[in-house]
C-alpha cells in the first residue's frame, strides 16, 4: 500500500522536518513522466511527492476533454495502482489552484476524495494546494482557512502560499511582480500561522525571491534567510509546535548550498518541474537528431520503425526524467530515509 494513507504522509512530513531534509514533488503529465519518477524513489529508496497541476490534468485528459478534473482523477488512479509495486510511500498532491479555480478543481477533486471515503476507499489525493498570492492576504487568509476546514474534514493537508512565486509556471504567470512580492515577511507569516492554527494540518509556500523556470546564475536573488526569521518570528511567540512545514517553488537552477540552507529553516517539499521537462525532453532531441533519416520518411523512402516507435524514445524520457529525480532526492537529502514499513 505505498500510496500514503493520511498518517503515513503526516509521518512523511514530521520526519523530513526532524531529520531536515525534503521530499521532491514532481508535477506529472503521463504515464511516462510519473513511471520516472516512481523509478527513482524506489532506486533512491526515497517517499515522495507526485503532483498533477491544472494544466497537467487538461493535458492527462485528451484533447477532445481538455477536463482538468478528469485528467487529475486519472492520473491519480493510474499512480494509486502502480505504487503498489514499489516498496516507497508515495503521496499525491494537486499543484497551483488560483482561486478562480477552486470551484472548478479543488472543490470537485475533494468531493471526489469525500465519495471514496465513504465507499471504504482510501483517499484520491492526500494534499492540495491553494495558491490564493494573487489576492490581498487578509482574503488569501480567509479562502485558505475554508479550504483547510474542509480538507481537514476528510484528513488532507492543504498548501497554501503567502507571497508570490515569480516567473510563469504552467499558465500561473507572475513575471510582471515588483521585486517586494517575492519575500514574504515575518509579519505575513505570524499572520498565517495565527489564522490557520488548530483549523488542519498544512503547509506553507513562503516565498524568498523564487522563480519558476530556469535562468542563468546570478539572475535569481534567493535569500533562504527569509524562511529563518519567519520561522524564528512564530516560534519564539507561540513556540516550537510552531514550527512551519515549508514548501519551495521555482527551485530549478538553485545551487546545492542555497537548497540545503532551505532545509535547516523547515522546507520539507520542494516542487520541481521545470528541470524534469528539459530531462525529459533531451533524450528525445537527441533521439531524432541521431535517427533522423529514420524517424522521417524523407524523399520516398520508408523510414525504420524501430527509431520512430515512440517507444523507443520515451523509455529514454523516462529515463531522464529518473535521472533528474533522483539528483533531487540526492540534493533534497531524502535518498536512504524511505519509513515504508515503519509507520
Amino acid at each position: 500500500m505505498p500510496i500514503a494513507t493520511p498518517a503515513q504522509y503526516a509521518a512523511m512530513l514530521d520526519a523530513a522536518q526532524q531529520g531536515s531534509y525534503a521530499y521532491p514533488a514532481m508535477n506529472v503529465t503521463s504515464l511516462t513522466t510519473m513511471n520516472g519518477a516512481l523509478k527513482a524513489f524506489a532506486e533512491k529508496k526515497s517517499d515522495g511527492i507526485i503532483q498533477v497541476s491544472t494544466g497537467g490534468g487538461q493535458f492527462a485528459s485528451g484533447l477532445s476533454n481538455n477536463d482538468a478534473v478528469l485528467g487529475a482523477i486519472v492520473l491519480a488512479e493510474a499512480c494509486h495502482r502502480l505504487a503498489e509495486r514499489y516498496d516507497v510511500l508515495i503521496a499525491l498532491h494537486t499543484d497551483h489552484c488560483q482561486p478562480g479555480k477552486v470551484d472548478g478543481f479543488l472543490k470537485p477533486l475533494i468531493q471526489e476524495t469525500a465519495r471514496r471515503r465513504e465507499a471504504g476507499l482510501p483517499n484520491l489525493f492526500q494534499s492540495h494546494m491553494l495558491d490564493a498570492s494573487e489576492l490581498p492576504l487578509d482574503e488569501n487568509i480567509a479562502l485558505s482557512k475554508e479550504l483547510l476546514k474542509l480538507c481537514a474534514a476528510n484528513e488532507i493537508i492543504l498548501e497554501v502560499e503567502a507571497g508570490v512565486v515569480g516567473g510563469e509556471e504552467d499558465g500561473v504567470d507572475h513575471s510582471d511582480q515588483p521585486a517586494d512580492k517575492l519575500y514574504t515577511t515575518p509579519e505575513d507569516m505570524l499572520a498565517v500561522y495565527e489564522a490557520l492554527d488548530g483549523l488542519g494540518r498544512y503547509m506553507f509556500a513562503a516565498t524568498f525571491g523564487n522563480v519558476h523556470g530556469h535562468y542563468k546564475p546570478g539572475s535569481v536573488k534567493l535569500r533562504p534567510d527569509i524562511l529563518k526569521k519567519g520561522q524564528d518570528a512564530v516560534m519564539q511567540k507561540y513556540g516550537e509546535k510552531a514550527e512551519f512545514d515549508l514548501v519551495f517553488h521555482g527551485g530549478s537552477g538553485t545551487s546545492v548550498e542555497d537548497l540545503q540552507a532551505t532545509l535547516e529553516y523547515g522546507v520539507v517539499k520542494m516542487n520541481i518541474d521545470t528541470d524534469t521537462q528539459y530531462a525529459f525532453t533531451r533524450p528525445v532531441v537527441d533521439h531524432i537528431m541521431k535517427n533522423y533519416d529514420g524517424v522521417l520518411k524523407i524523399e520516398g523512402e520508408v523510414g525504420n520503425k524501430k527509431v520512430y516507435d515512440p517507444r523507443s524514445y520515451l523509455k529514454k524520457a523516462e529515463q531522464g526524467v529518473t535521472d533528474r529525480m533522483a539528483a533531487a532526492c540526492d540534493g533534497l537529502r531524502s535518498s536512504g530515509n524511505t519509513i515504508f514499513g515503519k509507520v
